[in-house]
């Protein structure tokens, strides 16, 4: 692109041109993992996470140019007991940390059983459920959590003290939750901000730590649930922050250099604990009342994200269009 200008009618529909140019924007900034990145980028938008997905390209984007992320960083082994390492993400772009912390995770829980790795000196990795379903793929439990810069307030508080700190759980090919502890992500009142929209009760509070609906009112976000979200929030920051090392939730700043953003990853092989026929029959099991019952709108979590994904496979307007309007949103220079 020339003169910081987009072609006037870019089909920003096609997930490939998508992929192409993303990946081009990352490398004229050194990035060479930048293939590895834009797809995470891209199939998180297909399956309809968009506030996690290609949109975040213009703030990865940010993250290099300011320095706050190397882009030429190779994440490398800081600490390794076998089943449990501590991986030092050295201010790569967060996405490559993730991948190669779940990667990494998956291998030790085919040697040892289970594979722990906690990652620090890393920047803001997107959908937590696209680690914990690469884990899944590889035939584990995958549990994938990170602690983030505060952004949610105490049950009954007014000043953000917790990060939204989100908890993906995946195993098989059909279950992945994947959730933040707070009762949206803050990516979420930027959308409904942009486009004008009010938010949902319970969603945020004002400087008052009144409940609030309008988008420019919302100082902090609510925790999930009320005092139970906090309790998940608190477990994070312990699992991350306090265990792997680093600054904790409210110590943490918004948009600067230095980044120490802590991430845990821990995934037990299940063919060490049962056996796979077992396995798969205690999963059937599970899932079955769900995908059965005669109640609307009873769906297993990662349900509709899988629909959404095998829909956009199928040129499905809605996904591609949603993919398409995240690209025309970035900044024209974004290039």
């Amino acid at each position: 692109m020339t003169g910081g200008r987009r072609p006037a009618a870019g089909p920003w529909g096609d997930p490939e041109r998508v992929r192409r140019v993303a990946g081009e924007a990352l490398r004229r900034r050194g990035v060479t993992a930048a293939d590895e990145i834009v797809a995470t980028l891209v199939e998180t938008s297909l399956l309809g996470v968009h506030t996690h997905g290609i949109r975040l390209l213009a703030a990865f984007l940010d993250e290099l140019d300011r320095g706050v992320a190397d882009p030429a960083a190779e994440p490398a082994i800081a600490a390794d007991s076998g089943p449990v390492v501590r991986l030092d993400a050295r201010r790569a772009l967060g996405v490559l940390a993730g991948l190669r912390a779940a990667g990494l995770a998956a291998e030790r829980a085919d040697r040892y059983g289970v594979g722990v790795v906690g990652v620090n000196n890393s920047n803001h990795f997107g959908a937590a459920g696209h680690y914990a379903r690469q884990i899944a793929a590889a035939g584990h439990l995958a549990v994938v959590t990170t602690s983030a810069a505060s952004r949610v307030a105490p049950f009954g508080g007014v000043e953000p003290l917790f990060g939204t700190n989100p908890l993906a759980v995946a195993y098989g090919p059909e279950f992945c939750l994947d959730m933040a502890t707070s009762q949206v992500c803050f990516n979420e009142i930027k959308e409904r901000r942009r486009a004008g929209r009010p938010l949902e009760h319970g969603w945020a509070v004002d400087a008052d730590g009144r409940g609030t609906t309008a988008p420019d009112e919302a100082t902090a976000l609510s925790p999930l649930g009320g005092y139970k979200g906090q309790g998940l929030a608190m477990a994070v920051t312990m699992l991350t922050a306090v265990l792997v090392g680093g600054a904790l939730d409210a110590e943490m700043e918004h948009d600067r250099s230095p980044v120490n953003r802590e991430v845990y990853a821990g995934i037990r092989g299940s063919r060490r604990v049962r056996p796979p026929p077992a396995t798969r029959q205690g999963t059937l099991a599970v899932y079955s009342p769900i995908t059965t019952a005669p109640v609307h709108g009873s769906r297993l979590s990662g349900h509709a994200r899988s629909r959404a994904h095998r829909q956009s496979r199928r040129n499905d307007t809605h996904q591609l269009r949603m993919l398409r309007e995240r690209m025309e949103q970035l900044p024209p220079e974004w290039g």
